[in-house]
């Protein structure tokens, strides 16, 4: 577990998002009415053995991805096997062997079909062993079940039962779904990272009912009962609807209490739940889909072959008993020294139809070699050498991890060098989902010197460009204008050696995750000495304050390391730290704060008291923390996107507005991720009025509560004053660049399919190569949601169709033959786009375009993507991602290629 901390126990909902988690008791909303099919689930809380029989006996958390087990091995595999043509032919051939019909011995026709058969069941036996071997290693995980008395033990997963109390602590997973009863934390608050279920990598705040909340320790739960009354399993995994009855009184509940199986718990040492669905009733579970069985091209192009040469086998065959019978009936009877030996032998001249008929069996049996049994066993044994060497690939071997590649079935091997079009998740795929604090402007100077991987690439480009130019011009006359050249050149040549040379010149020092900054004038104190720092001081000030992390004391660094809900935030951290502004301590109101220069010679801490904390949301596009600081000051501190945050600078808080526009600019080239820093002083009148406001808004109970809540963080998030702006980088893996060059230049379609927003993901497609510069963009969005809100279904939808219409008779009129086009397009648009009326228009325009890029897009539509693209263009797919949300797509495409990337492993 964690070695030796101290529990946490911060009462987390004094501050804004948390407050507004739980209602105010006395105003809490009544049980949901849970009538009619659907809601029949009842679980006894603590009480497990009255879930061993019916009708309140549940399925077990034994889970299996198997295609196979013990009783349809033998079934399922013979009807994979004699799917196939060939198989069928030698099966019917070996039957009628054992007729007196047959020119050859039963066993010259059973034994090489056994083999064949025998060999091929074996190969998916070996496969099927390996998924089972890995289902395996999840249900036999520990987990800490209540087992009486107050007295926990570890039990394996697949034993786990409904009703039981378990105690899960940091990093692990969740072994079933569970209703939240209490955390570490005193106001029944955790964090949950579930990336193995919808791919986002951000935490997830989940928090137990008041109720519960004296449940804190393994003894209280000696005399724990309860009763759950919910919706029975079904898929939905952003929705739960029950009520739970404790102590005579009834609580409903929301999803906000539920923790799914497959996600980990964060940033909280532990917590206790108790077991709602197990196994194949888990949501995750109900979201797989069984393994489907895939046939290749060639296997598929060897059926037609194979009834071509069956369609020739069974005319000569009937040829030959066709001559056979007129030579029976004709001239049998001239031929004394072929009589036969009783009525009933076949060789009856008065019944030539029925000698044609056994000929015709005999013949087939005879010339049945023209059917290439052997040719299927070659390819078996080839199919399976092959996905041995893939196995064994040093090249696909993942040192950090010790995972190496496998090939979980051997039958789509050779589509790999027939692949057409791939289709690719972003985040843990291309790439790493690490933020490296880069660059940052502060009071209308740029600090930075390290070049982001876009930039290094768009240098060499740049350079490999002079380069043929030189070659150009050797035949140029040395004299006037290659002098010339050489001088204009001079400037550009010198500027691309530093970009290329400083990708970063601190390689040499000790790698810091989340910290790939390099500047003399920041580093080591030496800001004090640049002419604003006052202004540098509020900005690293707002790096180490306006978060929500959890700070970790690493006890063999002596570092901190930072829990944070997005790896944006941690970077944040990590440079507020080496910038000499380390934040160590958070307590139930306060954050301690540990300021390296700014006082030289000595280290002081700081306490900064959170009066309010206003979260970052996607609609937000923004996050603030109102303090107040060792001297009375109150202060706002802001970060955000910086259309957002410009909006609402104060007149005097533009002064350094104009040159940090210029740099985030160019930040933004550099495939860089931006955020705007701002503040304002407040007044403790003008706090006073407006936290009333507040309060006022947070303890009511309304349906528009949000939008209320929103209005009056709008009140105080004005008139702030610029400090400056951060750049972040998103690493891309090792080699993508490069990769997706390669892959271009073969001629294969690109598709990334992603969940971030379409500014980051164009970002990154600059980074990784996808896109590039003069490659036009066409990006189809929808409407802004005001007008879609007063407009019809049918006006957006025509809206999304012109849009398509008019791109792709831009694609067609262009007569530039090294013209590429870009196509980017938002889930919303892409809902519309997949109708059947319109979905052939979006696929004749994507397939135009050298690189599409869908942005926003759910588990499902990425499924959806991969179908059209299968089999509207006929041609093999590719798909590729690490995530529970890339499983329907990888499935679904011809070729699904899993990966064990940051977003988890179900991929695989």
């Amino acid at each position: 577990m964690t070695r030796g901390r101290i529990r946490a126990r911060l009462r987390r909902s004094h501050l804004h998002p948390f407050s507004c988690l739980r209602p105010n008791a006395n105003n809490s909303e009544g049980p949901h009415p849970l009538l009619g099919p659907g809601f029949s689930r009842i679980v006894h809380c603590n009480q497990p053995h009255k879930h061993q029989k019916k009708p309140l006996k549940y399925c077990s958390n034994y889970i299996s991805t198997t295609k196979y087990n013990i009783v349809t091995f033998l079934p399922k595999a013979l009807y994979e096997q004699f799917h196939r043509l060939a198989n069928l032919y030698f099966l019917v051939a070996a039957v009628l062997s054992l007729t007196a019909v047959a020119p050859f011995s039963p066993l010259s026709m059973i034994l090489p079909l056994a083999f064949v058969v025998g060999l091929s069941m074996a190969k998916e036996a070996l496969e099927d062993w390996r998924r089972f071997t890995q289902d395996m290693k999840v249900n036999s995980r520990k987990a800490s079940v209540h087992k009486g008395g107050g007295v926990f033990g570890y039990k394996p997963w697949q034993k786990i039962q409904v009703g039981d109390v378990v105690k899960v602590e940091k990093d692990q997973f969740f072994p079933a779904d569970l209703l939240l009863l209490s955390t570490s934390y005193d106001d029944g608050i955790c964090y949950v990272e579930t990336m193995n279920l919808d791919g986002e990598t951000n935490l997830k705040v989940k928090r137990s009912l008041e109720v519960t909340l004296p449940l804190e320790d393994d003894e209280s739960f000696k005399n724990f009962t309860g009763i759950i009354k919910c919706e029975d399993p079904n898929p939905n995994l952003y929705t739960f609807v029950g009520n739970f009855e404790y102590e005579r009184q009834v609580y409903p509940l929301d999803p906000t209490q539920i923790l799914l199986r497959d996600s980990k718990l964060r940033n909280t040492s532990y917590v206790y739940g108790v077991v709602i669905f197990t196994g194949f009733d888990s949501k995750v579970m109900q979201n797989s889909t069984k393994s489907p069985s895939k046939r290749s091209k060639i296997e598929k192009k060897m059926d037609k072959i194979i009834y071509i040469l069956l369609s020739l086998l069974v005319l000569i065959s009937s040829i030959s008993s066709i001559g056979f019978a007129v030579k029976i009936k004709f001239q049998m009877p001239d031929w004394t020294y072929m009589q036969p030996r009783n009525e009933n032998d076949l060789y009856d001249p008065d019944n030539p139809g029925k000698s044609g008929v056994a000929h015709l069996i005999t013949a087939l049996i005879l010339y049945g070699y023209l059917i290439p049994i052997s040719l299927y066993v070659s390819i078996e044994i080839v199919k399976v050498f092959q996905a041995r060497f893939i196995n064994q690939d040093i090249h696909m071997y993942d040192e950090e991890t010790g995972n190496t590649a496998q090939a979980r079935t051997s039958n789509l091997n050779e589509e790999l060098g027939q692949v057409d079009t791939i289709l690719s998740d972003k985040t843990g795929t291309l790439t790493c989902n690490q933020m490296d604090f880069l660059k940052c402007s502060i009071a209308g100077t740029a600090y930075g010197v390290c070049s982001s991987e876009i930039e290094v690439a768009a240098a060499k480009q740049m350079a490999m460009d002079l380069e043929e130019q030189d070659t150009q011009n050797t035949n140029v006359s040395r004299y006037g204008k290659s002098a010339h050249k050489e001088d204009s050149r001079g400037g550009p040549e010198i500027e691309l050696e530093s970009v290329i040379t400083s990708k970063c010149d601190n390689d040499q020092k000790p790698a810091i995750k989340g910290f790939n900054f390099e500047d003399s004038r920041l580093m080591d104190g030496k800001w004090l000495n640049e002419r604003n720092r006052e202004v540098l001081l509020l900005f690293f000030r707002i790096l180490a304050i306006c978060q929500t992390a959890v700070p970790e004391l690493n006890e063999e660094t002596g570092m901190f390391t930072y829990e944070a809900e997005s790896p944006d935030e941690a970077a944040f951290l990590a440079a507020a730290r080496e910038f000499g502004f380390e934040f160590y301590k958070r307590t139930q109101s306060s954050v301690f704060i540990r300021e390296k220069y700014a006082h030289p010679g000595r280290l002081i801490e700081r306490e900064f008291k959170i009066l309010n904390l206003l979260e970052f949301t996607s609609k937000r596009k923004r996050m603030s923390v109102i303090v107040r600081d060792e001297d009375g000051q109150i202060l706002l501190l802001c970060k955000g996107a910086d259309s957002v945050i410009f909006d609402r600078l104060s007149k005097n808080g533009r002064i350094y507005e104009e040159t940090t526009v210029k740099h985030l600019n160019e930040y933004g080239e550099a495939g860089l991720r931006t955020l705007a820093l701002a503040y304002k002083k407040l007044d403790e009148s003008e706090y006073s009025a407006w936290n009333n406001e507040f309060v006022k808004v947070k303890t009511s109970i309304s349906t528009d509560r949000e939008a209320m809540l929103e209005r009056v963080a709008d009140m105080m998030e004005k008139d702030l004053i610029l400090v400056g702006a951060t750049a972040v980088e998103d690493k891309l893996q090792k080699g993508v660049p490069q990769c997706i060059d390669k892959l271009a230049q073969a001629g294969l379609k690109i598709w990334v399919l992603t969940g971030d927003k379409m500014e980051t993901a164009i970002n990154i497609g600059f980074s990784c190569s996808l896109l590039r510069q003069g490659m036009k963009r066409i990006c189809i969005t929808v409407m802004n949601s005001d007008v879609v809100a007063q407009d019809s279904k049918q006006a957006v939808k025509e809206n999304i169709l012109m849009q398509i219409t008019n791109s792709s008779q831009m694609v067609k009129l262009q007569k530039d033959p090294h013209a590429a086009f870009a196509l980017i397009i938002d889930g919303k648009s892409l809902s519309y786009a997949l109708e059947d009326d319109m979905k052939h228009h979006f696929l004749a325009l994507a397939v135009g375009c050298a690189s599409v890029i869908c942005c926003r897009v759910s588990p499902k539509q990425k499924a959806l993507v991969t179908r059209l693209v299968k089999e509207g263009t006929k041609k093999t797919t590719l798909a590729i991602g690490d995530g529970a949300n890339d499983v329907g797509m990888i499935q679904e495409a011809d070729i699904g290629v899993g990966i064990s990337g940051v977003e988890g492993c179900d991929g695989e």
